[in-house]
């Protein structure tokens, strides 16, 4: 039998199972995006091919690739031969819906991997030719092709809008900018403008506010009925007072390009319902927070004012409770990961500040200035709903003093840790809290114990060094830490031996890619069949990238921003920083899913996740995040010589 006699067995085969193939195409992206005419293409094109475990389909010394291919069944593994004598390394597995190889295809080059059988297997395979025209003609199949990750994130992103869109209803996208929501001219007026005239314009024009320009329409302040009411009491009605007098100066302001994201957070930052919106800073306009939230059940504002003025415990809890709605809002409205995370992690930031207040108003306040410190995700502004505490409280004193000092501070410490434990922030069994002597320093204990850790680097402390070296202040001294954390970057960079040992710990975890099966899920327990989303997938990456930033002396926080830093210092090739980016968002977004599902249903959140009750696209981008994961952790191994 010749090739061609094979050629046209393996065509008539696709043709006979024609309609079964089409449903298994529509099933898998991008074929479930494409034209109903560009898909009947595809199924005159393709053969059905079987592979037999342990053949090659493709393998480096063979030329450019001829071929494009979907796994119908079965899976194929991809093998990077090292030296003479060394085994193989498997540097991915491609599974049911898969397709391959895309780069080489793209590239028109030999793939740089051998692709192998792992077991009896069929493919759907079409010619390049047949490749490159739907390339050319299929705007779907193109956006695939060339955005590889990227445009299977996209589509899942489009897929988890589209679905929590469904069940609460969205009027916007929180990815759209500022601009697009303006809806009228803004009212303004110079400021000499008399109060009286102010509040006939507002009422006339029929709005909440006025803003406050100089000659070049620069926004220099802006008044509200809101800040009408709250003088009004103390000050009585002042009918000639100038405008100046009774605005707020400097008004927050944004540029009309800016997402709508981020004068979300500005407004719960600042506890404000309006935000001026200018263009290359002359005004263009005012965004309410009605603007933002018409359509929402939740207002954000009135969240994180529910938190500053919140005189109880329950109180705070409800916020909490509000907090985990909004998730849910934001996810439909398309908020990405990392902007979910960091709004997380800001009203975290809050709801500590808070109980500080309120342990103070019951124990009595501090009696010296503190730091509240946070490492670790808070820190990285990486939370999600589920997370525990990693805190510190710094203060001043001398050095004969600081024992009683800290003595005194602890019960107060201590307390503050309790009720974050009690609003959900679980407590820290690994004792890394504000309310334990071993994390209640003065500023010279602080500085002295990083040092320690620093030059004299053991493997069994380096777990808190990791934890330590993301840092920031929550409340107090901002610049003071900011400080401390520089010089620490600083004695990082001239010790060989701690760089060594904390690249060693980051890739001694390993994410849970199975040889045998798609993912190495734990076997018995309370949660058989499952890994841990966080400690497993996310940790790994956080770890690796962590690890990179220090020895280029890169001196972001967030492992969004470190990535960004080292693609910009060419440190990383671009398409791998957003390689590596992208799955970690996707890592973080699963998380937040998660949460979500777990918190509708009135069950303790976790991150354990059972990778079969994922739908096949969603467990496909968890695979492909690994090996995002792997890849990152293989190179550094080969940086380092490891």
């Amino acid at each position: 039998m010749t090739l061609a006699d094979d050629s046209h067995r393996e065509r008539d085969a696709a043709r006979q199972h024609g309609e079964s193939l089409a449903r298994f195409l529509r099933q898998h992206p991008p074929f479930d995006r494409l034209p109903e005419a560009e898909l009947q293409f595809l199924l005159r094109q393709a053969r059905l091919v079987f592979h037999a475990a342990g053949s090659t389909l493709l393998h480096p010394d063979g030329g450019p690739v001829q071929q494009f291919f979907v796994v119908q069944q079965g899976r194929v593994q991809g093998l990077r031969r090292g030296r003479a004598g060394e085994p193989p390394r498997v540097q991915f597995e491609i599974g049911v819906g898969e397709c391959f190889p895309l780069a080489a295809l793209l590239g028109e080059r030999a793939t740089r991997t051998e692709h192998v059988a792992l077991e009896d297997s069929f493919c759907l395979v079409w010619s390049r030719d047949d490749f490159a025209r739907l390339v050319r003609e299929s705007e779907p199949f193109r956006e695939f092709a060339l955005g590889g990750v990227s445009g299977l994130l996209a589509e899942v992103g489009r897929q988890l809008q589209q679905r929590v869109a469904g069940q609460l209803g969205s009027d916007f996208s929180m990815a759209q900018a500022v601009g697009d929501l303006l809806s009228r001219q803004p009212v303004q007026a110079g400021p000499e403008l008399p109060l009286a005239e102010a509040v006939a314009l507002m009422d006339r024009e029929q709005v909440s506010s006025i803003v406050i320009v100089d000659a070049a329409r620069r926004p220099v302040g802006i008044f509200t009925l809101r800040d009408l009411r709250r003088r009004l009491a103390g000050e009585g009605w002042q009918p000639e007072a100038p405008l100046s007098a009774w605005m707020t100066p400097g008004p927050v302001h944004l540029e009309r390009d800016v997402p709508v994201f981020q004068a979300a957070l500005m407004m719960a930052e600042h506890g404000i319902t309006h935000i001026v919106v200018c263009h290359h800073g002359r005004l263009q306009g005012v965004l309410a927070e009605r603007d933002l939230f018409q359509l929402q059940r939740l207002n954000l504002v009135a969240l994180t004012r529910g938190i500053r003025h919140a005189t109880s415990l329950g109180q705070l809890r409800e916020s909490r409770a509000a907090l985990a709605r909004l998730v849910d809002q934001l996810l439909a409205r398309g908020a990405s990961a990392e902007q979910i995370t960091q709004l997380v992690a800001r009203l975290n930031d809050q709801l500590v500040q808070r109980v500080m207040t309120l342990a103070g108003n019951d124990l009595g306040a501090p009696d010296r200035p503190v730091t509240w410190l946070c490492f670790g995700s808070e820190a990285r502004e990486e939370q999600t709903l589920h997370t525990d505490q990693d805190n510190g409280l710094w203060f001043d004193a001398r050095d004969d003093e600081a024992a009683a000092v800290r003595a005194r501070l602890l019960p107060w410490a201590g307390e503050v840790n309790r009720r974050l434990d009690a609003l959900g922030l679980d407590w820290c069994w690994g004792g890394i809290m504000a309310g334990q002597p071993a994390c209640c320093l003065s500023r010279r204990e602080w500085r002295q114990r990083f040092f320690d850790l620093v030059r004299e680097p053991a493997p069994a402390r380096l777990l808190e060094a990791v934890i330590f070296l993301d840092l920031r202040a929550v409340q107090g001294d901002v610049e003071g830490v900011e400080a401390l954390r520089l010089d620490v970057l600083d004695w990082i960079g001239g010790s060989d031996i701690f760089r060594r040992l904390l690249t060693e710990q980051a890739l001694r975890r390993r994410p849970p890619l199975g040889h045998f099966r798609d993912f190495r899920l734990s076997r018995g327990g309370d949660h058989p069949n499952t890994f841990d989303l966080k400690l497993e997938a996310l940790t790994p990456l956080i770890d690796a990238v962590r690890v990179l930033a220090l020895g280029h002396g890169v001196t972001a926080v967030s492992t969004t921003a470190r990535l960004r830093r080292l693609a910009a210092d060419g440190v990383l090739r671009q398409v791998d920083a957003d390689a590596y980016e992208e799955a970690c968002q996707h890592l973080q977004l699963l998380r937040l899913q998660l949460h979500q599902e777990q918190q509708r249903g009135g069950g303790a959140l976790g991150n354990r996740i059972d990778p079969d009750r994922l739908n096949p696209l969603d467990r496909r981008i968890l695979r492909e995040c690994l090996r995002q994961v792997q890849r990152l952790q293989q190179d550094i191994a080969t940086r380092v010589g490891l």
